[in-house]
C-alpha cells in the first residue's frame, strides 16, 4: 500500500468561482423527454379542472402531475419503482404540509416545518440517489401547501387529487418503453461508449487528461448501473459487452479505435440491433457482473449519516430564510424557503454557483412573468395554456444551465399563484424578488458557517476501499485465478476509482477543512489504472479494433 502524503491540519479556505456559473452546455441528448413528459402530465388533470369550474384545485393535481419530472435515465423496470415512490413521498410531504396547514396558522411554526419537511426530502433524495430534479419539486409543493387554507376535512380529497395525478404521471413515465423497451439502457451504454472514446483519442497515459479520465470512468460506472437495474437478461448481456470495451478503452487507450466505439454509440441510439460483437471468450465471461447483481444493497440508514451536515444546512437555511422573509413582511415566505432549499449541493462551492444562477434566473423570470401577465390574464385557459408553455420551456432549457431552466420555471410559479385568482402583477414581481435575495443570501450565509468537516474523512475511506480493491486485484493477478474472480475484482476496482474521483470532487469544493491528500489521491488512481490495464490484458479482453458481426 503507498504511504500516505502528511496531511495538513490547517485549515484553508478556497476562492468561489465566477467564471462560468453562467456558461451554457449542451443539451441532454433526451432533453425533450421530460419536457413532453411534463406536458402530458400536467394538461389533462388542469384542463378537466377548468372544464369543472375548480382550478383552485389545480395545485393538488400539480403535485402528482410533477412526479413525471423524475426517472427518465432509468430502465423501464427500475423507474416503474422509483416513480412509485416519488408519487408515495409527494403524498406524504403534501400530507404533512396540509394538516399543519389544517391545525395552525402561525406563520413561524410553519416555516419550521416547512424547514424540516425540506431536509427530509432533501436527505432522502440524495440517499436514494433518485437523480433531477431531487428535492426542489417536492419541497416546492409541500411548502407552498402549508400556507394554503385547509381544514381536516378538506385533506382526503385534496390527497386523493393529487394521488390520481400521480398514478397518471406514472403512466405518463412508463409510456416510451412501449416503443423502446431498452431505450434508458441503450443510451446509458452509447454514452460511455462516447466518454470512451473521447478519451481514447488523446491516447492519455497515467498523467495526461485525468478529467477526461474521469468522465469516461464516470460514464462507465453510470452504463453499469443502468445494466445493473435492467429486468431484461438477455438485452443487458448484448449491452455488457459494449461496456466492457469502454471499460478496456479506458484501461488500455492506445489499443482502442475511438470511431469503432462511436460507431457502435450511434448504433446504439437508433432503434436497429444491439451491435454483436466477435468475441473469444465464452458465455460465462461476465461472471463478475452477475456476481455484483447477487451483493445485497446497502442498508438506506448506512447512507444517511454523511449527509447529516447537508441535512443540518437545509433545515437551518430554510428556516433562517423563513423567518427573513416574515421579518421583512414578505406575504409568501414559502419562496425564500425554496430558494435556500434549491442551493445546497455537494459542496460549498457548487452551493455558490446554484445561488448565483438561481438568482440570476429567477429575476429574468419574473421580468418574463411582466411581459406574459397581460396574456395569461385574458381568462384561465390562457393561464392554463400559459403554464404549460412554461412546464415545457423549464424542462427543456434547464439541462444547458440551471439559471435557463429557472427563467421558466419563474413564471410558471408566479403563474400557479393565480389559479385560484388574479393578482396584481407588481405585488407578485415584488415579493418575489425579494424572497429570491433573502433566500439565497441567508441560505448561502448558513452553508459557510455549517462545514462539512466530514468530506475530509470520506475521502480517506474512498481511497482506503481503492486501495484495498488494487491489492485484492493484484494478488489474483499474480496467481491462478478463476476468470469469474478476476472479472469481479475488476469490477470492484473500477467501481471503486470513480467513487473516489466522485468524493475527491465534492471534497475539493468545500469550504474551510484540511487539506486533502492530493498526492495520494493521484498515486492511487494511477495504480489503479495500471492495474486495470493489467487485468485486462490478463483477462484476454480485446481492445475496441474487432469488427462488427453482420
Amino acid at each position: 500500500m503507498s504511504r500516505a502524503t502528511p496531511v495538513p491540519t490547517v485549515p484553508r479556505t478556497r476562492r468561489l468561482p465566477l467564471a462560468g456559473v453562467l456558461r451554457l452546455g449542451r443539451p441532454s441528448a433526451i432533453w425533450f423527454k421530460p419536457a413532453l413528459s411534463v406536458v402530458a402530465s400536467v394538461a389533462p388533470p388542469n384542463l378537466l379542472l377548468l372544464a369543472l369550474g375548480r382550478l383552485d384545485l389545480a395545485m393538488y393535481t400539480m403535485a402528482g402531475s410533477l412526479c413525471a419530472l423524475y426517472a427518465h435515465n432509468r430502465p423501464y423496470a427500475a423507474r416503474a419503482r422509483v416513480l412509485a415512490w416519488v408519487v408515495l413521498g409527494m403524498a406524504g410531504g403534501l400530507a404533512v404540509a396540509l394538516t399543519a396547514a389544517s391545525l395552525t396558522s402561525d406563520a413561524v411554526v410553519l416555516v419550521t416545518v416547512g424547514a424540516v419537511l425540506a431536509a427530509v426530502q432533501k436527505v432522502l433524495c440524495d440517499a436514494t440517489r433518485v437523480g433531477p430534479p431531487g428535492n426542489v419539486v417536492l419541497t416546492f409543493i409541500s411548502s407552498a401547501s402549508l400556507f394554503v387554507p385547509q381544514t381536516l376535512t378538506q385533506l382526503p380529497g385534496h390527497l386523493a387529487l393529487a394521488l390520481a395525478a400521480g398514478a397518471w404521471a406514472w403512466l405518463v413515465g412508463m409510456a416510451p418503453g412501449l416503443l423502446r423497451p431498452h431505450g434508458p439502457e441503450r443510451r446509458a451504454a452509447a454514452q460511455a461508449l462516447d466518454a470512451a472514446a473521447a478519451y481514447a483519442a488523446t491516447h492519455a497515459d497515467d498523467d495526461g487528461h485525468p478529467r477526461s479520465r474521469a468522465a469516461a470512468a464516470a460514464a462507465i460506472q453510470a452504463a453499469w448501473q443502468a445494466l445493473l437495474a435492467s429486468g431484461d437478461p438477455s438485452a443487458r448481456r448484448a449491452l455488457e459487452h459494449l461496456v466492457v470495451r469502454a471499460e478496456v478503452a479506458l484501461a488500455a487507450p492506445s489499443d482502442t479505435d475511438p470511431e469503432l466505439l462511436r460507431t457502435w454509440s450511434r448504433a446504439l441510439c437508433g432503434s436497429g440491433p444491439i451491435p454483436a460483437l466477435h468475441d473469444p471468450r465464452d458465455a460465462d465471461e461476465l461472471l463478475g457482473v452477475d456476481a455484483e447483481l447477487a451483493v445485497p444493497t446497502r442498508p438506506l440508514w448506512t447512507r444517511l449519516g454523511p449527509l447529516t451536515p447537508l441535512a443540518v444546512r437545509t433545515a437551518l437555511g430554510c428556516a433562517l430564510a423563513g423567518y427573513a422573509s416574515l421579518a421583512l413582511g414578505v406575504g409568501r415566505p414559502y419562496w425564500a424557503l425554496v430558494t435556500a432549499a434549491s442551493l445546497y449541493q455537494a459542496n460549498l462551492t457548487l452551493t455558490w454557483s446554484r445561488g448565483v444562477q438561481r438568482v440570476v434566473g429567477n429575476i429574468l423570470g419574473v421580468l418574463l412573468f411582466a411581459a406574459v401577465a397581460p396574456l395569461a390574464h385574458l381568462g384561465q385557459l390562457a393561464l392554463v395554456l400559459c403554464c404549460l408553455a412554461f412546464n415545457f420551456g423549464a424542462e427543456a432549457l434547464i439541462g444547458r444551465n440551471y439559471w435557463l431552466g429557472t427563467v421558466c420555471v419563474t413564471p410558471m410559479a408566479l403563474l400557479i399563484t393565480e389559479f385560484n385568482r388574479y393578482q396584481a402583477p407588481g405585488e407578485l414581481i415584488t415579493e418575489r424578488v425579494v424572497d429570491t435575495v433573502v433566500g439565497a443570501l441567508v441560505g448561502f450565509l448558513v452553508a459557510v458557517a455549517v462545514t462539512n468537516r466530514r468530506s475530509g474523512d470520506r475521502v480517506e475511506h474512498a481511497l482506503a476501499d481503492v486501495e484495498r480493491a488494487r491489492e485484492r486485484t493484484a494478488r489474483l493477478l499474480a496467481g491462478p485465478a478463476a476468470p469469474a474472480a478476476l472479472e469481479a475484482a475488476r469490477r470492484a476496482l473500477a467501481a471503486g476509482l470513480a467513487d473516489l474521483r466522485a468524493t475527491v470532487d465534492a471534497a475539493s469544493g468545500e469550504w474551510w477543512q484540511r487539506a486533502l491528500p492530493q498526492e495520494r489521491v493521484v498515486r492511487a488512481e494511477q495504480a489503479g489504472h495500471r492495474t486495470l490495464a493489467a487485468t485486462v490484458r490478463q483477462l484476454g479482453l480485446r481492445g475496441a479494433r474487432e469488427d462488427v458481426r453482420p
